[in-house]
């Protein structure tokens, strides 16, 4: 493992100086240097440049996560405990995911302003679908013959679900969650893309306009360590959970 660490570490640090070589034969305004990209990146931390855009970007994620996982999570559970209700709903879900939500971005900020409240929804919409589609399959596919035992054991439908299905089901509705935290910076550099003033995503276009290519590459690089965070704390959470499971297990 700790071999694979470096071998990963060697491989990034081969790239950048591949990376920095490469622009010494280009203009900074097609490919900036690493040195130069991490010069723009210090200062503008330095200067506090970037602090604002960085809030209001990391709200937008944090609410649309947190909006769009309650939704999905809450729809799984309904969805996979009622046949009735999957198939009513289940065609309305996927077409819904179907459309780009590119192009469902100028509809929110027509309908909800160019504010948070439409980078919010929009979030929440992309986020919906992973927590909805694990949440589904972690409740339809519980084990048979534990479900058996609660039904010996006379338990009700709604000990059921809180004492086996969702237990059993968070390491799927968990890697549902991953991807939503993914998929929630896009969200929201999706939603300042089409109308916003600030956060990271209106930052990137903002550059582009002014010609400043580093700029550009700076902000891409603070959206990535966001979503990495974002990523490994959740991560971190699902190896906790797995821990403690473990040990409940061998009591």
């Amino acid at each position: 493992m700790k071999y694979t660490q470096l071998y990963s570490l060697l491989l990034f640090l081969i790239l950048i100086v591949v990376w920095q070589l490469a622009a010494g034969s280009m203009s900074e305004l097609v490919l900036p240097a690493p040195s130069i990209i991490l010069h723009t990146l210090v200062e503008g931390l330095l200067s506090g440049y970037f602090t604002d855009h960085i809030i209001q970007t990391m709200l937008e994620i944090l609410l649309g996560l947190l909006l769009g996982g309650f939704l999905g999570f809450t729809a799984g559970i309904l969805m996979g405990e009622s046949k009735f209700l999957y198939k009513l709903f289940a065609p309305y879900v996927i077409a819904s995911q179907a459309v780009p939500k590119l192009a469902l971005a100028p509809l929110f900020i027509l309908w909800f302003g160019f504010g948070m409240t439409s980078k919010v929804i929009i979030t929440a919409l992309i986020c919906f679908f992973p927590l909805l589609e694990n949440t589904v399959s972690a409740i339809q596919y519980t084990d048979k013959q534990k479900l058996e035992l609660f039904r010996m054991l006379k338990a009700s439908r709604w000990q059921t679900l809180i004492y086996l299905k969702i237990p059993s089901g968070l390491p799927s509705i968990l890697a549902g969650l991953r991807v939503a935290v993914i998929l929630a910076v896009v969200g929201a550099v999706v939603g300042e893309f089409i109308g916003g003033s600030e956060g990271l995503g209106a930052l990137i276009i903002a550059s582009q306009g002014m010609m400043d290519t580093p700029l550009m590459f700076a902000s891409l690089i603070i959206l990535t360590v966001i979503g990495m965070v974002l990523y490994q704390l959740v991560h971190l959470a699902e190896k906790r959970w797995a821990k403690s499971s473990m040990k409940e297990n061998k009591k």
